[in-house]
Parts: structure tokens; sequence; C-alpha cells
């Protein structure tokens, strides 16, 4: 177990009183200004420094709207839903 004084000692960094800590703590916050909507250039340039290359990102929604489509068409096919279905043909014989 390290040794821990209880004494106090002088010479050494003191800690603020709470009273001292929250005044410290209001006047922070009461100071603070929030900056006007956010910043958008810095954001453009994290955004383009970082992450994959855009024609990754292209390549991948491509694929993902082709597989999403030919999905779409097998489900809408198997419950026949709308003009993918087979439509019905009426067929009129008479006997002239």
């Amino acid at each position: 177990m390290p040794y821990v004084e209880d004494k106090t000692t002088r010479g050494g960094f003191s800690s603020p009183s709470e009273d001292e800590l929250a005044g410290m703590i209001r006047t922070t916050v009461d100071t603070w200004k929030p900056r006007r909507g956010p910043d958008w250039p810095d954001i453009l340039i994290r955004l383009a420094s970082g992450g994959p290359p855009p024609w990754l990102i292209y390549t991948a929604a491509s694929a993902a709207l082709v597989v999403i489509l030919i999905a779409a068409f097998i489900v809408g096919s198997a419950l026949h839903l709308g003009a993918l279905a087979p439509q019905p043909i009426q067929v009129h014989l008479s006997g002239k």
C-alpha cells in the first residue's frame, strides 16, 4: 500500500477550495460564447482528408443500388406486384 500523508505540507501545489473551484467554473461558463453555425470549411477539409476515395464510395453505392433493384424485381415478380406480375388475358370466344 502506498504511503499517503494525512497532514498538509507547505511548498507544494495547493488545490483550490470548493468555493474557488465553483467560482472558476461559473466564470468560464458565463463567459463562453458559442460560435455562430458550423465551421463548414473545417468540416469539408476533414472529410476530404480522411476516409475512402470518392471512386470507391461511388462504386459501392452503385453496386448496392443494383442489388436493391434486382432484389425488388425478384420479390415483386414472386409476389405478383405491380406491372411485373403476369397480366390476365381476356379471351372472348364466341360460337359464331
